[in-house]
């Protein structure tokens, strides 16, 4: 098999090209080797594991790296299913430098032994985020249709909508293609903010790919069943099944996907109103949850999407089959949360016509959702009025009168009439440097602190993300790469500096699969079983878990995370220890010390906390190499 990662590089300047081979003595997967390249040339790097097209679930995703426009930090971004079309063009990433002078599509072909065909086809972005289906997924439609008669074999494409040029967080959009049209399977890179740095940093707009070229991709079930029966007593097909039970069904809660089984179980862990419910009694926060999730929110979709058995793959063959839809809309906790409860939005139809919106302009989800709430928040307090965000009304968030029906609408509206304010830049609004720098020069202009109501974690100067939809202090680790699951998220208590420690070994469990291009909903066996993959078929197992510790240590090298600079962002970690003191009623001396401090000092204590984890992050990520 294979033992070299072959990079097709790419002058989006003057569309030359060229291939270069990496020996896997040197680099194993994208990240490892993306991590370099960008480096070397601020390149923005895409490309797929060496397992892909192989009997692994799962091993298909399409891995994006380069340093992030709204991080401001190297960033690794993924897609489901979209690296086994790509692995049809016989190489392993692409490298895209430079910026094409008119925005274009880059076109990728590879039939059979020829060279791989690259062109950039110039294209009018306004005209076409103006048709059809509007936004990135006219791009997608349009990009499809150009180029699809070219392909012998199966294509794909990405696409980006008009966010990519006035925000510094837009996100990827692609869907597996069916009859040479895109189906209704959405897959994103959204965090990072890649959609952005796509069209405004290389001026591409769209990529289609596809070819005909057959590697020689891992298809022995035979031995892959060896494997697993030597570790589980259990061959492939079973573990995975096993493993996926959440993305697919979990019976003990009558509900599936990331959706269902999370707002299932949150409980008084639930986000609401931009993060206010942190402030709300135990007894306030269930009653919301049994009212609005349960009995409304989380019902719709158990009853319009898990009793249908409206779920679908990514676009290669899984168990998990994690991508639940009603119709055109699919139905992920994280958007749904960001662009549902976070913004006061409880109900199905009000949530389909937001994220459908985000999604058309093509915003990574999860931050716009954030911000969305943030502004909403500004001006449900007057701190920021309609005219200042180009809007004609106000938020309803009213607990005590809340319609769950007619408000969650009013406030979709509202997210709605805001999307259109950042994309057109009404108002005083202006995203495209980040919304740090935006909200400083409002602090300065207009003497008002809004920064102080988002939830977010800084990197640099400029640097931002929202975080993962969990209550947990993990969120908001100071961690080189934030807002993927490159931390600890689960809701126990840790000690700050034995947190750090945790986080760091979380991110050496993502990379061992997102450098094999491995989808973390296969991680209860792929983060063991992915080394001895290597090592079977490679002979380098104990190499591959070097180059990870080196991979981390390197990324986290550059780790320019800065303190909690949000009021709500140190609320957030003492509300927190609170209620697992208070309500769980975990003894624990370590967290009675910290919420003890918290009450008493929670600026000083913040600033503690926040550097114990820090601590324990960077003497885990010490290079010994």
């Amino acid at each position: 098999m294979n033992q070299n990662l072959k990079v097709l590089f790419i002058d989006a300047a003057s569309g030359f090209y060229k291939m270069k081979h990496y020996s896997t003595r040197d680099y194993f997967g994208p990240v490892d080797l993306g991590l370099h390249l960008a480096g070397k040339y601020w390149s923005l790097n895409i490309g797929t594991g060496m397992f892909a097209g192989s009997i692994l679930p799962g091993s298909n995703r399409l891995i994006f790296n380069g340093f992030s426009p709204c991080w401001r930090g190297f960033y690794v971004s993924s897609m489901g299913g979209a690296g086994l079309i790509f692995d049809n063009l016989g190489i392993n990433m692409i490298s895209i430098i430079n910026k094409s002078a008119t925005p274009s599509i880059l076109y990728l072909n590879r039939n059979h032994g020829e060279e791989v065909e690259v062109e950039l086809i110039p294209i009018n972005t306004h005209e076409i985020w103006k048709q059809g289906r509007k936004g990135a997924y006219a791009m997608l439609d349009y990009a499809l249709a150009t180029c699809g008669s070219r392909y012998q074999g199966e294509y794909r494409a990405l696409a980006v909508g008009p966010a990519a040029l006035s925000c510094d967080f837009a996100g990827v959009l692609s869907a597996p293609v069916k009859d040479g049209k895109a189906t209704e399977v959405d897959t994103w890179a959204g965090r990072g903010g890649f959609g952005s740095k796509l069209l405004a940093d290389h001026g591409i707009a769209a990529i289609v790919y596809g070819g005909t070229v057959i590697d020689e991709d891992f298809r022995d079930r035979t031995v892959a069943d060896a494997w697993f029966e030597e570790k589980y007593k259990q061959k492939l097909a079973v573990k995975d099944f096993e493993a996926t039970t959440k993305y697919r069904f979990d019976p003990k809660f009558e509900t599936g996907g990331t959706f269902g089984v999370n707002f299932a179980t949150i409980g008084g862990r639930i986000i609401a109103f931009n993060y206010r419910t942190i402030f709300w009694s135990e007894e306030q926060r269930l009653d919301l949850h049994n009212r609005f999730i349960v009995n409304h929110y989380l019902k719709q979709f158990n009853e319009e999407t898990i009793k249908t058995k409206s779920q679908h793959t990514c676009g290669e063959p899984c168990a998990a089959v994690c991508k639940k839809t009603n119709g055109e809309y699919k139905k992920d906790y994280e958007p749904y949360q960001t662009m549902g409860p976070l913004c006061g939005i409880f109900d199905q139809r009000a949530a389909e016509m937001l994220n459908k919106k985000a999604d058309s302009a093509g915003f990574d989800a999860i931050s716009v959702g954030g911000v969305l709430a943030w502004l909403m928040d500004c001006l449900d307090t007057g701190a920021l009025s309609t005219d200042d965000l180009g809007v004609t009304r106000k938020p309803h968030w009213n607990y005590e009168t809340f319609d769950v029906i007619k408000d969650s609408l009013h406030n979709a509206e509202l997210g709605c009439e805001l999307i259109d304010s950042i994309l057109e830049k009404r108002g005083i609004i202006d995203f495209s440097e980040g919304i740090r720098k935006w909200g400083r020069k409002v602090r300065k202009t207009k003497n008002v602190r809004i920064l102080d109501s988002l939830v977010y974690t800084a990197h640099g100067r400029k640097g931002w993300m929202i975080p993962n939809q969990y209550w947990t202090p993990g969120a908001l680790a100071p961690m080189a790469i934030m807002g993927k699951y490159y931390m600890h998220y689960g809701s126990e208590f840790y000690p700050p500096r034995k947190l750090g420690q945790i986080c760091a070994e979380r991110l050496k469990k993502e990379l061992i699969m997102d450098n094999a291009g491995v989808c973390r909903f296969h991680r209860a066996w792929a983060e063991e079983m992915i080394p001895g993959a290597f090592d079977a078929l490679y002979q380098c197992g104990k190499d591959y878990i070097a180059a990870i510790s080196v991979a981390a240590s390197r990324i986290n090298s550059r780790n320019a995370s800065v303190y909690w600079e949000s009021d709500r962002d140190r609320a957030f970690v003492h509300k927190f220890l609170e209620r697992i003191l208070t309500v769980e009623k975990k003894d624990d001396p370590e967290l009675t010390y910290w919420a003890d401090r918290f009450a008493k000092e929670p600026e000083e204590t913040a600033l503690d906390f926040w550097f114990e984890m820090r601590k324990g992050i960077d003497e885990s990520l010490r290079d010994f190499m």
